[in-house]
């Protein structure tokens, strides 16, 4: 019988994920590639990692670990992309290629640091993630609204599992110091492998938030609200208004606040003190007001009812309908019907917090 190695296994699924990105046609294929990069590392480094301890082939060994190092830095680089409101360029991550370059030197010269070294390039890119996340969904002021929740919830993801890869890498190397390594490749099966396959999902959602559901959590309560934040908070209605930005399916914070010519995080704080919720949060919500509106006035499809608010993503839609109005729009939609033709009140039902 011919032996396959499951990281082969975690390979064909990160290459199934691969596939249905570069398949979805929603014209974002430039916000896309790094996180195709960083996917497609993972699926090299599963295979690597297959060869080396599924037919104990040694010698890749070091091909393994500069792999490991540009995983750590491409994540990271990815994520801190989505954090920045002008267009990343490639001289400013420049210095995220040091620590691979450094293990390339400890290959060539000097390797007994090796182990040690990718230990703490994880950790601290993995706290470095988890740092990134602490502002909140706002922080990623150029991930689609939409799904700013759930490439926020990646994030967190990805940096815990770098920490947790980290602690892999130690247990391996305390079983090879105790045990000789007996145990070592079922270690990295139940921890490598199975963390590269949680990383390919959450680069996955982050590139396009729109394959999974988060999980809703009550944000903390925000400082008072001031003066210039209720100005703020009043421009950003009027101009969400008037021009109907929400309909906008690729709407990021950073777009917002190019428009209204104020930094990103200056929109966020005002949003987060005055309104009690996310910028990601407060779009949706007039987008699902859009929505319920289309659907007692119109008799267009709930698909169509969907783009229109500006939504692209139909489990996004679902699920921010459901957590306002506490059913689906099809429920909602045969609901304001049955009303209707009993003599009700014809108002739009809308249960924002």
């Amino acid at each position: 019988m011919i032996f396959v190695p499951l990281p082969f296994v975690v390979a064909l699924l990160l290459a199934i994920v691969l596939i249905r990105m570069l398949r979805q046609g929603d014209g974002s294929f430039a916000e896309k590639r790094p996180f195709l990069l960083l996917i497609g590392l993972y699926i090299a480094q599963s295979v690597v990692i297959g060869i080396r301890w599924g037919y104990d082939i040694i010698d890749i060994m070091p091909l393994q670990s500069l792999m490991a190092t540009m995983i750590a830095a491409l994540a990271w680089v990815c994520f801190k992309g989505l954090a920045m409101e002008e267009q990343p360029t490639l001289s400013r991550f420049w210095p995220h290629l040091l620590p691979t370059a450094a293990i390339a030197i400890f290959i060539a010269l000097y390797p007994e640091p090796i182990s040690l070294a990718i230990i703490l390039i994880f950790i601290a890119y993995g706290i470095a993630l988890l740092w990134l996340a602490r502002r909140g969904p706002d922080a990623l002021v150029a991930s689609r609204l939409d799904g700013a929740v759930l490439s926020y919830r990646s994030l967190q993801i990805t940096g815990f599992a770098l920490i947790a890869s980290a602690v892999t890498d130690i247990v391996i190397s305390f079983d090879f110091t105790q045990a000789g390594g007996i145990h070592a490749g079922a270690i990295v099966a139940l921890g490598n492998v199975i963390a590269l396959l949680i990383l390919g999902t959450a680069a996955s959602i982050a590139s396009n938030g729109s394959t999974m559901e988060a999980a809703s959590s009550e944000p903390p309560p925000p400082p008072p609200a001031t003066e210039e934040d209720g100005a703020v908070a009043a421009a950003l209605d009027a101009l969400m208004h008037a021009r109907e930005l929400y309909r906008d399916p690729d709407l990021n914070l950073s777009r917002i606040a190019r428009k209204m010519n104020l930094p990103a995080r200056r929109v966020s704080m005002a949003v987060n003190r005055i309104h009690g919720m996310s910028v990601s949060q407060y779009v949706n919500d007039l987008r699902i007001r859009s929505a319920c509106e289309q659907l007692v006035t119109t008799d267009h499809p709930v698909t169509q009812v969907m783009f229109d608010s500006g939504f692209i993503s139909k489990s996004n839609f679902n699920r921010e309908f459901a957590r306002l109005n506490g059913e689906s729009p099809t429920q909602f939609r045969k609901r304001r019907v049955t009303r209707e033709s009993g003599g009700a009140a014809s108002n739009v039902i809308f249960m924002s917090p």
